[in-house]
């Protein structure tokens, strides 16, 4: 496999996990802070709805999570293209 192979793949794997991890925080944000926040406002979560509770905190908190993930998946990523480099060489 050539460098610029090895790129694309890397980039490619790079796009992907953003697109989902994107999604995700847009589905927890915008589905469930917006779109289905009458259905949800039935759960009480702490006193409060829990459509609120997902427009206030749980989109930030989930926001939190995605920042962790992507930057563990990416160092994951790093090593092994990284690795795949030493070989090369």
């Amino acid at each position: 496999m050539t460098k610029e192979e090895k790129q694309r793949r890397y980039w490619r794997s790079n796009l992907r996990l953003v697109a989902v991890l994107l999604s995700v925080w847009f589905v927890v944000s915008f589905g469930l802070g917006i779109l289905f926040v009458n259905p949800l406002n039935s759960i009480k979560v702490g006193g409060f709805p829990l459509g609120f509770w997902f427009a206030q905190q749980g989109s930030i908190f989930v926001f939190i999570v995605l920042v962790i993930v992507y930057a563990v998946r990416m160092a994951r990523l790093d090593d092994e293209y990284e690795n795949e480099k030493e070989t090369d060489a």
